[in-house]
């Protein structure tokens, strides 16, 4: 499968899928994006200390953070970050999966979920570096796909 196609099937999926799959689904997807792991290789010099608190209380809490306190969290992280313009690819991950998942809380926007989806999918990219003529070449990209159709089709 190409990645195009990839990605035509996880909107088609998306749109078809109920309320309540579609929640689970996001909240499944920015759990596993906003996952400690991702800040391995980040420096303490990236953030300032307020940053990095509200992206642990973000982190941390995103199944049960309200989205006026999340963007309360993502706006200290946005004034907090001191890398000029190389900011680690795990903070990257996930500021942006706590973003969809504030807009989604906030609009329930589909869109949005599309957009972890595809973050997830880029995440599980980087592992692996995938094909893009043949994306499900590799079992983790298969997994991560079969995780994302399990859930929306439950």
């Amino acid at each position: 499968m190409e990645y195009r196609e990839l990605e035509a099937d996880i909107l088609q999926l998306i749109i078809g899928a109920s309320e309540h799959s579609v929640r689970v689904f996001g909240e499944e997807t920015v759990t596993r994006l906003v996952r400690p792991e991702l800040l391995q290789h980040a420096a303490e010099d990236e953030l300032t200390q307020d940053a990095w608190a509200a992206l642990t209380t973000a982190r941390e809490n995103v199944l049960t953070i309200s989205a006026a306190e999340l963007s309360g969290q993502l706006a200290t992280i946005d004034d907090g970050i001191l890398a000029d313009g190389d900011l680690d690819g795990g903070i990257l991950t996930i500021v942006n999966a706590l973003a969809h998942w504030k807009d989604y809380l906030e609009e329930r926007r589909r869109g949005e979920l599309y957009e972890l989806a595809i973050r997830s999918i880029e995440d599980v990219d980087h592992e692996v570096s995938a094909d893009l003529h043949d994306f499900l070449a590799t079992p983790q990209m298969v997994a991560e796909y079969e995780r994302i159709r399990r859930l929306l089709t439950a």
